[in-house]
């Protein structure tokens, strides 16, 4: 009994036994120790925050890797910023174009890679400038970017604005609105497709006289209205053509149906029909069932599934488009520029009108 009593007090006031100093974790404090900064900056570092030099971040991590803090891999990782979050708003709607332009956004993050750049695309309710709006300031809360496709109207403007001054970069796409303080627009010039579109309906009809159809999504689009605006010009200067009142669908398949069938039902001696929106496919379908396509110039924008069909099989005449992914790497380009301390528009090259015909179709 005398010697269980005395082995359990050696086991009671034994002193503890300090484990291998390779079985303990290094903490913030021995990095920060290690490499001569606070907890504070070793913390920004592991975690990929901003506000710490490139030499002291390097500092930190090599101090890190130096006490097995975690595998080298992933220190040296804290080195490269978190991707910049970047925020694409389009209007939701049957317009393919504007489809196709939010899946490669949604789809883009492994072809831009090398820009370290996060980008989501978010459909908002269009032709509808408080929802814009509000869908704008809720996304400047979570993104450190914003293009959009404008609608020109006081509410998205103060958005903007506000925006903006809160340090959040904005650009519009596609249509603008100028006098505003986003940093840049990215698109077509509308006012030279609308002229191209004057000159190709003018040309194609040849020595025919009659009247030639306007529909579009909305004026509220400056895109649209500078597209009429400048096609009308063009249009002026051939003297056998009036320019018929113009229609909105609102990028609507079946509403440009609609406005299509009442148009050629109104306007026997229509010769020459401009979509200046989307959803060229209801356009067509009307001209298919009037039996129309074969005297009906047809020109609309954007090369869709639908589009291509219609050039096809001859209904339409010419799509006018833009490459939909210059148009992406265009925006994520000003964003790293900003980002990186160089000129907005610094290596941007302007978007280019491309035309499709039957004929070119690939």
């Amino acid at each position: 009994m005398k010697s269980s009593r005395a082995q359990n007090h050696a086991v009671r006031h034994a002193k503890p036994v300090a484990p291998p100093v390779s079985a303990i974790r290094p903490r913030a404090r021995d990095i920060a120790r290690k490499a001569g900064v606070s907890t504070a900056t070793v913390d920004r570092v592991l975690n990929r925050r901003l506000g710490v030099r490139t030499v002291t971040a390097q500092r930190v991590v090599e101090a890190a890797a130096a006490l097995d803090y975690l595998p080298r891999a992933a220190l040296y990782d804290a080195l490269r910023p978190r991707p910049m979050r970047l925020s694409f708003l389009l209007p939701a709607g049957t317009n393919r174009y504007l489809r196709m332009l939010g899946e490669h956004i949604s789809a883009s993050d492994d072809q831009l890679v090398t820009f370290n750049v996060r980008s989501r695309c978010h459909f908002v309710e269009g032709f509808n400038p408080e929802a814009l709006a509000r869908s704008l300031r809720y996304h400047a809360q979570r993104a450190e970017g914003i293009a959009f496709m404008a609608l020109d109207h006081p509410l998205v403007r103060e958005a903007v604005e506000e925006i903006v001054a809160r340090g959040v970069p904005v650009l519009t796409m596609i249509s603008d609105i100028p006098e505003t303080p986003r940093i840049a627009y990215v698109g077509l010039d509308n006012r030279a497709a609308g002229r191209t579109a004057g000159l190709l309906i003018g040309r194609f009809v040849g020595e025919r006289r009659g009247k030639v159809a306007l529909i579009a999504g909305s004026r509220s689009y400056r895109a649209h209205e500078e597209r009429e605006i400048e096609f009308q010009r063009i249009i002026n200067g051939f003297p056998d053509l009036t320019v018929v009142g113009l229609r909105e669908g609102h990028d609507n398949a079946e509403q440009n149906y609609r406005q299509a069938r009442a148009l050629l039902a109104k306007y026997r001696d229509i010769i020459g029909i401009y979509n200046i929106g989307g959803a060229s496919d209801g356009i067509a379908r009307a001209l298919r069932e009037a039996n129309r396509s074969s005297t009906v110039t047809f020109i609309g924008h954007g090369l869709t599934p639908d589009t291509r069909a219609a050039l096809l099989d001859g209904t339409m005449d010419v799509a006018i488009t833009q490459d939909h992914q210059m148009l992406v790497l265009n925006c994520v380009r000003i964003f790293t520029n900003l980002r990186d301390g160089r000129a907005a528009l610094f290596g941007i090259e302007p978007m280019q009108v491309i035309l499709f015909v039957r004929e070119n179709l690939s």
